[in-house]
């Protein structure tokens, strides 16, 4: 059974680097092919279906609890929660409707071109290969996105107007200046630059145009005006799916939003107890104004902003052995988020690559820095970095056990949980450097868990959302809109944080009224990590055992 387990992760992973060869150079795989983009096709899609249910055939007949205390138990786990999250998800249709100013191809493909290897005469010639073929790729998109719209599935007006000014950003910057030209300005050969230069004004920029137009002049008409997923074909029901892929919990939409509440009405009475120290009161309207108001608490300049946030990783990281019993070596950068998408997106990480070619990244963004607060920004820097989302992916992936499988993201409540338990960790740690920090921690969490479902399912209109989360947390007019915008994108994803979070707190919890003075902060540490990306439920199993196992052995 055990072997069985094993093949089919095997066959995942095989089968991952062969049709979607973007995800494996995001991970980093030594064979991921450098010559090919993802087939987008329905026909490829379909395909690919196919193969799923057979895996969805072969895992059902295994009894997971048989296999438990053996490696192939969270093999196993994580191969049935990826293909089962995927089939699950085919409700939605995302193919039909894939024009997100988050994660759509512009921002993946510029974020390939940047990794894509160069330097030899063999990676220029796969380079060129693979990128000849993005105009296939955006007419195959176009061909998709007119299917959506026959069969009634498709992005928000809102949306699609925000990626249409992504494309008119990236049209109008030099070719030397956009973000597809990295492999030419990472290698120094001359008429590669020039080979280079002539594919993207020849070709890849005409195809940009092509899409972008289509989405102007066709799309735009026909896209929903709703901005929640329940205007959709079995809206609700697709959101109850989404929910359940990102947070590998089946809850209903009503009982997040009503955790989200008590979340954020608990927040908030911790923050007016703080901020008595800086306002003089507990009035949390004033507190915001302060926080607000305060030219201290913002940036002169973009390097100002990225040497405050080097200081804050680097103090993180000197503090990491007095929580933790292992460190991993992985190194971190700091890159600039690409000026075509820095409007609209958000700072985020990207792993280390698996066999050692690159570190782990912090996509920073520098927009407006005059605009951002150094509260914000240091409780961004602990999510991302340490003892967030780069301390916890980069320990995954060099633990000495362990499928390739499970360090892929499995489960975004465990990832965004992770790193939201890890601001709250911080604080713990004694690495922010103010009150308004402390303050600011507390008035962003659990904001998703309210205004997601609020949005997707129970009808709120995006001025309401934005009207809560101004009203009730930490944010600038711009970053209330630009949350928002960023649920009405991604149904369901930012419920993950949260989720995540309260269920980490729980297990601490737990841990801590059942071992008593038996517990260890770093030992507990140790047991949530060295899994890797487990579903919620898998985590709350492996910390009873490990519960049972620490009062047994004292």
């Amino acid at each position: 059974m055990a072997a069985r387990v094993t093949a089919m992760a095997d066959e995942y992973i095989k089968e991952v680097i062969s049709r979607f060869p973007e995800r494996a150079a995001f991970m980093g795989l030594a064979d991921a092919p450098q010559d090919r983009l993802t087939d987008n096709s329905l026909e490829a899609l379909r395909a690919w279906q196919e193969i799923e249910d057979r895996w969805a055939a072969e895992l059902s007949k295994i009894n997971a609890s048989s296999l438990w205390g053996r490696q192939d138990w969270l093999t196993f786990g994580c191969l049935r929660e990826i293909v089962e999250a995927s089939r699950a998800e085919r409700i939605a249709r995302s193919e039909l409707w894939p024009v997100n100013h988050m994660y759509g191809w512009q921002a993946v493909f510029a974020r390939l071109a940047s990794i894509q290897p160069v330097g030899t005469a063999e990676k220029r010639a796969q380079t060129l290969t693979r990128w000849q073929l993005v105009p296939r790729y955006l007419d195959t998109e176009i061909l998709n996105l007119r299917e959506g719209l026959r069969l009634g599935y498709t992005a928000p007006k809102l949306t699609v107007r925000l990626v249409i000014g992504q494309l008119d950003a990236l049209l109008q910057a030099p070719i030397g200046s956009s973000p597809f030209f990295s492999p030419a300005a990472r290698d120094e050969t001359p008429e590669f630059r020039e080979v280079w230069q002539k594919l993207i004004s020849d070709e890849i920029n005409p195809a940009i145009r092509r899409y972008r137009d289509f989405l102007d002049k066709e799309y735009l008409a026909g896209a929903r005006d709703s901005i929640g997923i329940s205007a959709l074909p079995n809206g609700s029901e697709i959101y109850r799916v989404l929910f359940r892929s990102m947070t590998t919990l089946d809850r209903p939409a009503e009982e997040t939003f009503r955790l989200g509440q008590e979340a954020v009405r608990k927040y908030e009475a911790e923050a007016a107890s703080i901020g008595r120290e800086i306002a003089g009161n507990s009035d949390l309207a004033a507190i915001r104004a302060k926080i607000t108001s305060d030219p201290a608490n913002y940036f002169k300049t973009g390097e100002e902003l990225l040497a405050f946030t080097r200081d804050a990783i680097e103090r993180a990281r000197q503090a990491l052995p007095q929580w933790f019993l292992t460190i991993p070596k992985a190194d971190i950068i700091i890159e600039p988020i690409p000026d075509f998408l820095e409007k609209t997106a958000s700072s985020g990480y990207e792993p280390p690559a698996a066999d050692g070619s690159r570190p782990g990244t912090f996509l920073i963004n520098l927009y407006q820095p005059e605009k951002q607060k150094r509260s914000s920004a240091e409780i961004t820097a602990f999510h991302e970095t340490y003892p967030g989302h780069h301390f916890q992916i980069s320990m995954a992936s060099e633990m000495p056990v362990g499928h390739l499988i499970t360090q892929l993201p499995v489960s975004g409540g465990y990832i965004e949980g992770w790193a939201r338990y890890s601001e709250a960790l911080a604080e713990e740690m004694g690495l922010y450097l103010s009150a308004y920090s402390r303050i600011a921690r507390r008035l962003w969490p659990a904001h998703g868990m309210v205004v997601d479902p609020g949005i997707h399912v129970l009808g709120w209109t995006r001025q309401q959302a934005i009207d809560f989360v101004f009203a009730t947390g930490s944010f600038s007019e711009h970053a209330a809109e630009s949350l928002i915008d960023r649920v009405i994108a991604m149904p369901a994803q930012l419920t993950c944080y949260d989720t995540g979070a309260l269920e980490f707190f729980a297990l601490r919890k737990k841990a801590e009224e059942a071992l008593g003075p038996k517990f260890d902060i770093k030992a507990f540490h140790d047991q949530l990590l060295k899994y890797g990306s487990v579903t919620l439920p898998m985590l709350r199993e492996i910390i009873e055992h490990w519960i049972t196992e620490t009062r047994a052995s004292h």
